[in-house]
């Protein structure tokens, strides 16, 4: 049997996902994902317009970068890929991240699936990579993924006003990071 998914990262028994190293084999399923508007509006993307050629080369050309780790978000029951999580501008010698997450399929999302695939990431980026800030952007009309970044523990630490334009209006950019003695003094 063929597998396309290894559980690089996964939580004690009774987690729902885990995180596995991107198949670049499952491009067309990215770019699909990367061309939903429910997708794109929530981290800032829908300006972009995907093709699988390009996003192909993109996953390459990240696989590649040293200060990036992608990886894909897959469900437990049925080892089917339901998401993305990168850690991108990973800088070894001052131990920060900044990170970006979604999950694909509408009828995956607001199941608490993001909120497990963070936790896990998190707890990989301190205890694996050996990070000590973790960081991440989130638009101030996405109230979901700003409390399920809080369940976790990540605080906001800043604001950028007006920074997104979308459909006529702006938002604004709200900067949220985690600590590694926060992360783990919060009992998570």
């Amino acid at each position: 049997m063929n597998k396309k998914y290894y559980k690089k990262i996964q939580g004690e028994q009774g987690e729902r996902v885990y995180l596995s190293p991107l198949n670049i084999e499952d491009n067309e399923l990215y770019t699909k994902w990367l061309n939903d508007s429910g997708v794109m509006e929530n981290i800032g993307g829908s300006h972009y317009n995907n093709n699988t050629v390009a996003c192909k080369a993109w996953f390459e050309e990240k696989l590649k970068n040293d200060r990036a780790v992608l990886l894909a978000v897959v469900r437990n029951d049925n080892d089917q890929p339901i998401g993305y999580f990168e850690f991108m501008e990973l800088e070894h010698v001052h131990r920060t991240a900044t990170f970006c997450v979604f999950i694909g399929d509408e009828e995956n999302r607001g199941k608490g699936y993001g909120t497990e695939a963070v936790g896990l990431a998190v707890k990989y980026g301190f205890d694996v990579l050996n990070l000590n800030n973790i960081d991440l952007k989130v638009y101030s009309f996405n109230e979901r993924a700003r409390k399920s970044y809080e369940k976790i523990g990540f605080k906001q630490y800043g604001r950028r006003s007006q920074a997104y334009y979308f459909n006529g209006e702006y938002y604004d950019m709200v900067l949220m990071e985690i600590l590694r003695e926060d992360f783990y003094g919060s009992g998570v």
